[in-house]
């Protein structure tokens, strides 16, 4: 297995074209912290992410996207990687956002209820194909967490690994939005099963939980989202952590 150093992702979440945050992925706990996602996306650029990490929040509960637009201005705003999940959930989506420049989509349910288009989206674009993997109790949850599966999460991740992906982002969704603190041990079981980048999502809310992460060996990278917008992360000392 290659040495992956971790890098420090800022995220921005999409609800009706505004940047917001929600608790424990529900719809109706959501705090907006931004009516113009693409300044928040150069502040956050500015501070040294080489990555942004974009969900439409709209396409995830309904499975339509309705922040595209959003996306194509960040794209213009920024030079730095970006990476888009949320309501993907067929090939038009996915060439469109690539056409867009976006540097990877991120797919999350079509990984449970449509494993061939997850197949052939890796075989179409190489290297640009992440899949979220959001797990609550060691189960898949999908469809923006509304409905937890049966299927294991590490079973699921095994799958995608076979199917070519990039990489998984690993959520354990009972820490996301609640400032708690990541899941360590699961995250660390997560990144020991595969042979390809893993992703931490969800939980991180200081400083101190990015050290953490850090001595998971092998983690690509860790997500934050809400600890940046309430301050209680710095961004620019979460990357200087990682590249010390």
């Amino acid at each position: 297995m290659l040495y992956y150093p971790m890098i420090v992702i800022p995220a921005i979440d999409l609800k009706d074209g505004l940047c917001v945050r929600l608790l424990q992925g529900k719809k109706e706990d959501a705090t907006v912290y931004s009516d113009d996602p693409a300044s928040t996306a150069e502040k956050w650029e500015s501070c040294g992410a080489k990555l942004l990490h974009v969900v439409d929040l709209d396409g995830a509960f309904t499975g339509n996207q309705k922040n595209f637009e959003s996306i194509r201005k960040i794209r213009e705003a920024v030079s730095m990687d970006i990476e888009v999940g949320g309501g993907i959930r067929d090939m038009e989506r996915i060439d469109r956002l690539v056409s867009l420049g976006v540097n990877r989509v991120i797919l999350g349910t079509v990984a449970i209820e449509k494993p061939e288009l997850v197949k052939e989206a890796c075989k179409k674009h190489p290297g640009k194909v992440l899949v979220g993997i959001d797990a609550k109790n060691g189960l898949v949850a999908v469809k923006g967490w509304v409905e937890v599966t049966e299927v294991k999460a590490k079973d699921l991740a095994i799958r995608i690994q076979d199917y070519g992906a990039a990489g998984i982002i690993y959520t354990d969704i009972s820490k996301d939005g609640m400032m708690t603190g990541p899941n360590i041990e699961a995250t660390r079981e997560m990144v020991e099963y595969l042979n390809i980048p893993v992703i931490a999502s969800g939980g991180v809310s200081s400083i101190n939980d990015i050290k953490n992460l850090l001595g998971i060996k092998n983690l690509w990278g860790a997500i934050t989202g809400k600890a940046l917008y309430s301050g209680a992360v710095d961004l620019k000392e979460a990357i200087r952590i990682t590249e010390a």
